[in-house]
């Protein structure tokens, strides 16, 4: 029952729905006492031949009334009942929604996209279920059990009961075994939901992958193992589940059979009439569904509990970047990196050390360096997706951490070298961060990115659908489109993270122009292998082993015969013979 007290915010924030709703079906169980006593009397009036048949119609017509007004009260407890627990899953989606976008990159290290999916559908479907068949079922079981107990005491012969409820202990005893192994085996089999999910998500995003190496036998097997898994830990829940039927069954065996022989023996005693008995077999028989439904009640109470323990272990994740709450005005001010070391671990080497770069608005960045040097965690730093404790990143006289981490991220566009397109239109795609965008604009951009005409030549133009993470574009058109998303937001800062590797020297040299000619009022950084993207470039910053080994413009840089201009010959030389 603790999964109860642990969503009492919800049944506080929706107490409306669910006392109207247990106050109704407290109603219905109250009308549906009164058909087993009517037919007692009945019966009893049959025996006497003391019913007439004008009496007789008369209590088929208050029975009918009682059944049309219990079958009305249904319909309308159902809707505020599990109207209110589907808002749940509403709230608890977007809770987690929300929550999963202030996450920074170390909490996606540590939960895979499958799990956090199973997480955000499965487990709360389970808690919404708890939510709605769960106090439908405790509602149930407790109201009807205890109203038709008072009754049988009460109205019939509280001996008669006695003897019916002498096999509850059994019940009861057997329940606890069970609930015992059912909600760890909940948890096993959730937790090997998620599993099967993160491979199947992992599986169709790499399904080219896959072909081209022929894995598909071999990645059909590991799925079916997987798969096979997930199903035996599902078999073991219902193994456990299973028990609960019959049980119950043997325990309502039980009361039958006493009640009845009981009941027999009162009647014959005189103490009971028989009609008294038929009216108390019929009470019995209200009793199985409660009990069914008891039974039943611990199987949804277990597995929400386990399923919102997963979703709390998720809401305990407290984000790593916490928002400063500084303003930061529009006018475009100097950007500052100064940073002493920065360490991954404090068991590996800095990944950056004396860095001091200075970025005016309206100035080009260029960043250079072998693989691993340190230009991504650079550039992660500087739109703090990791906190710098050795060292400051300011925006003008403001520090990054005391900034409002919205104000501060929007303040840059970014286009990285492998783009993310939605599975929408180009048009949706370019003016995801400028929704309002004219049509104007939007064509604007795409041709400040060269892409304008390559759109103009699908059969559908701006409004082709690109597909799931546009599967059906080159991956120079991809980044082109990216960087036509990027240039609609007009941000003071534009970074190109090697966004220039899929397009041609001709396409990539034309965009660099259309920057340098429309957007001089921005500031832009360009990060970037191929070196030919760098020359028109105010200063460049080369990294090797986390740190400054070269800085200074293209030509002054060729002068200086380090790493650069060794690069820079070999590409021209690589270039020369591809010709």
């Amino acid at each position: 029952m603790r999964i109860f007290w642990q969503l009492r915010w919800y049944f506080q924030l929706k107490w409306k729905h669910y006392v109207g709703s247990i106050l109704l079906f407290a109603l219905i169980s109250a009308l549906q006492l009164i058909p087993p006593k009517a037919v007692g009397i009945i019966v009893d009036g049959v025996v006497d031949n003391s019913l007439e048949a004008s009496t007789l119609i008369l209590w088929l017509l208050g029975l009918a009334a009682v059944l049309a007004t219990v079958y009305g009260c249904r319909i309308l407890w159902r809707i505020w009942l599990f109207g209110a627990s589907w808002e749940l899953g509403a709230i608890l989606r977007n809770r987690l929604y929300r929550h999963l976008s202030t996450q920074p990159p170390r909490f996606f290290e540590r939960f895979k996209t499958g799990d956090l999916m199973a997480r955000g559908t499965n487990d709360v479907r389970n808690v919404v279920m708890t939510a709605g068949e769960g106090v439908l079922t405790a509602a149930d079981s407790l109201i009807t059990g205890i109203a038709v107990l008072i009754i049988m005491v009460t109205q019939i012969s509280w001996k008669l009961t006695v003897m019916a409820l002498l096999p509850m202990p059994f019940l009861a005893i057997t329940i606890f075994f069970i609930v015992r192994v059912l909600h760890q085996r909940f948890r096993t089999a959730q937790e090997a939901f998620s599993s099967m999910s993160d491979m199947t998500q992992e599986s169709l995003n790499g399904v080219r992958m896959l072909r081209a190496f022929g894995l598909e036998n071999r990645e059909q097997q590991r799925f079916e193992q997987v798969v096979n898994d997930t199903a035996e830990k599902n078999i073991a829940v219902a193994r456990a589940d299973a028990r609960f039927d019959p049980a119950i069954q043997l325990t309502i065996g039980l009361s039958f059979l006493l009640s009845i022989s009981s009941g027999a023996y009162l009647v014959e005693q005189g103490e009971i009439s028989l009609g008294d008995l038929t009216a108390f077999t019929m009470y019995l028989g209200m009793m199985i569904w409660p009990m069914l439904a008891f039974a039943f009640l611990f199987n949804i109470l277990e597995r929400g509990s386990a399923a919102w323990n997963r979703l709390q272990e998720i809401f305990d994740e407290k984000p790593d970047i916490v928002s400063g709450q500084q303003p930061l005005g529009d006018a475009p001010l100097p950007l500052r990196i100064q940073i002493e070391q920065y360490h991954w671990s404090q068991d590996l080497p800095p990944a950056l050390s004396n860095i001091d770069i200075t970025l005016e608005p309206g100035k080009m960045l260029g960043i250079a360096g072998p693989v691993g040097s340190g230009k991504s965690t650079l550039l992660s730093l500087l739109l703090r997706q990791y906190d710098l404790k050795k060292g400051t990143i300011q925006f003008g006289d403001i520090e990054i951490k005391n900034a409002i981490l919205p104000q501060w991220r929007n303040r840059f566009a970014i286009v990285n070298q492998s783009p993310f397109l939605f599975s929408k239109t180009i048009y949706d795609n370019i003016a995801l961060g400028k929704p309002d965008a004219s049509a104007e604009e939007v064509h604007h951009a795409a041709q400040l990115a060269c892409i304008h005409d390559d759109i103009e030549k699908f059969p559908h133009g701006y409004q082709t659908e690109v597909g799931e993470k546009g599967i059906t574009l080159s991956g120079g058109q991809k980044q082109r489109i990216a960087i036509a998303r990027a240039l609609l937001l007009n941000a003071q800062v534009l970074v190109l993270d090697d966004a220039l590797s899929a397009v041609d020297g001709r396409t990539e040299h034309k965009i660099l122009h259309n920057l340098e000619t429309h957007y001089r009022d921005q500031a832009l950084i360009v990060i970037a292998h191929r070196l030919t993207a760098l020359e028109a470039a105010n200063e460049i910053v080369v990294l090797n082993h986390g740190h400054i080994s070269e800085r200074g413009q293209h030509h002054s840089l060729l002068e200086h015969h380090g790493w650069y201009a060794e690069m820079y010959q070999y590409q021209k030389l690589e270039q020369a013979m591809e010709e």
